[in-house]
């Protein structure tokens, strides 16, 4: 028989030897969250490198045309694109933090990246990069690493468990 009554009369546990998947499946999943944990700082990574970009200017990428230009047409206001900056960067934060609050395990660095990126672009495509990557930077690097924090923290506490639970299933 694979179960065993428990004298207290409550319900029966899985013997000994039936505990053996159900470990492997624990270090599957605490090895799960280690990766999951460090998709933040593979986002702050990237954008460490994009952020090298820019503040050279995208000096390796080619200037546009003036064909390019005329497709594209005349680049944002700086002011309407800072104001953009800043209501994404408030939005994004307070985001980041709701979902720190519900403890949920979801990533959204790269989504973030995307949007940082994007302006990092505008502000190149402005010509008025030099003057405003700072401004991009600090919000892309606080927002990425508080989303990094969150998933950390959230990974923290679920492989916190599951190696208590590990512990008592090899007992």
């Amino acid at each position: 028989m694979t179960e065993r009554s428990d004298p207290s009369g409550e319900q029966p546990t899985p013997s000994r030897l039936d505990r053996g998947p159900l470990r492997e499946e624990v270090r599957r999943e605490i090895r799960r969250l280690h990766q999951l944990s460090n998709r933040g700082l593979w986002g702050l990574a990237i954008f460490i490198l994009i952020s090298l970009g820019a503040q050279r200017n995208f000096n390796f990428l080619p200037t546009f045309s003036e064909g390019a230009r005329a497709v594209l047409g005349a680049a944002p206001p700086v002011k309407l694109i800072s104001i953009a900056l800043v209501v994404y960067s408030f939005s994004a934060l307070v985001l980041i933090l709701s979902r720190m609050m519900g403890g949920t395990e979801t990533y959204r660095g790269w989504s973030h990246l995307g949007y940082l990126s994007g302006f990092y672009f505008f502000y190149y495509y402005g010509e008025t990069l030099p003057d405003n990557f700072w401004a991009v930077f600090a919000a892309g690097a606080t927002i990425l690493s508080l989303e990094y924090y969150a998933i950390w923290n959230s990974c923290s506490e679920a492989i916190r468990t599951e190696k208590e639970l590990l512990k008592k299933l090899e007992d």
